[in-house]
């Protein structure tokens, strides 16, 4: 609160004394009082006047500041009339019943979108499971009916079911830890089998494969890591080169696990770069008839931080190595020696 706006808020009530002040002046002086005693009666109701607007001024700031205060701490400001206490006049008794009005329907709105959200959120789970069905079936139907043209619809099935997982995925992104087991796992298996999913995509982008050293073991998720590296392979085949090649391998850093996916195509541009994180963003890359969402880089980096995994991102001219950084657990890693 500004004195200024206080002082401009008190104009009637400095307004109502000052013509007090008169009448009573010009009362006295026509009782044949001497002047000297008026104005000492003057003085004496103009201080008693100044202290009460300073002290009401400085309650007030005070008050109104603690409100602030108290505002700025609580996550859902609009629950403010919980915690302030019940005034005393009239007046701000109106405002604060106003408020509480307010806070009951915020709530209402709130627990209705909460609500449909819900909703929304398990029919979108239930959806994607119920389409797995049919995909499998016509992932079947392909295999045991192999030519050229099963084998380009085999890898579409592919995208087809890369994009139902991502929207499971980001449907159950928000609360991960009802979902997620954490154990021990070897990092070639869950690499092989990101592989095994993509095998027909892969053999279709004619893509080579490496892998080396990746005889670690980590603690995480095997379901969720498998999907990142399922999203990582396919910006890597969407983003490749007409040689496009794969290299698959870790490497031990300090009290870290580091599992780099590195691959030759087209790169990222270094403005891009620091964005790609970001969800929606596509950059250049992605305005160049890629199709690109910018969901699928910003889930998985949404997941690993669920998950306590670091997510980097390097790139050059030609190529790009995205790394999974998995931390070591002393404790569990000493028991086992």
């Amino acid at each position: 609160m500004r004195v200024k706006q206080y002082l401009r808020n008190q104009l009637p009530v400095i307004f109502i004394h000052v013509l007090g002040m008169l009448a009573l002046a010009l009362f006295l002086l026509a009782n044949g009082n001497a002047v000297q005693t008026v104005l000492f009666i003057l003085m004496v109701w103009l201080l008693v006047l100044l202290s009460y607007l300073v002290i009401v001024c400085c309650m007030q700031k005070t008050r109104l500041n603690k409100l602030l205060d108290m505002a700025e701490q609580l996550e859902e400001r609009y629950l403010i009339p919980e915690i302030m206490a019940v005034p005393e006049k009239a007046a701000e008794q109106v405002f604060y019943q106003i408020m509480k009005m307010a806070e009951k329907s915020m709530i209402e709105k709130i627990g209705e979108i909460q609500r449909e959200r819900k909703e929304y959120k398990e029919y979108i789970e239930q959806w994607i499971h119920e389409v797995k069905t049919p995909i499998t079936a016509m992932k079947l139907l392909c295999e045991n009916n192999r030519s050229s043209f099963t084998r380009e619809l085999l890898a579409e099935l592919e995208n087809v079911q890369q994009f139902t997982e991502q929207a499971l995925y980001y449907a159950r992104s928000e609360h991960t830890e009802k979902d997620y087991s954490i154990r021990e796992i070897q990092l070639s298996d869950v690499v092989h089998n990101a592989i095994a999913d993509n095998k027909y995509l892969l053999r279709q982008s004619n893509m080579r494969i490496t892998a080396d050293n990746l005889e670690h073991c980590v603690y995480t998720d095997d379901k969720w890591i498998r999907f990142i590296l399922n999203q990582l392979i396919s910006n890597a085949v969407k983003y490749g080169t007409e040689q496009p090649a794969l290299h698959f391998f870790t490497v031990r850093k300090q009290e870290h696990i580091l599992l780099c996916i590195e691959d030759n195509g087209i790169g990222i541009p270094p403005g891009n770069l620091p964005r790609i994180f970001e969800k929606g963003f596509t950059g250049q890359n992605g305005r160049t008839g890629r199709n690109s969402t910018g969901i699928g880089l910003y889930l998985c980096k949404r997941l690993c931080d669920k998950l306590g995994i670091g997510l980097t991102a390097y790139s050059k001219e030609k190529g790009t190595t995205l790394t999974l950084s998995f931390p070591v657990n002393d404790f569990v890693t000493g028991v086992q020696n």
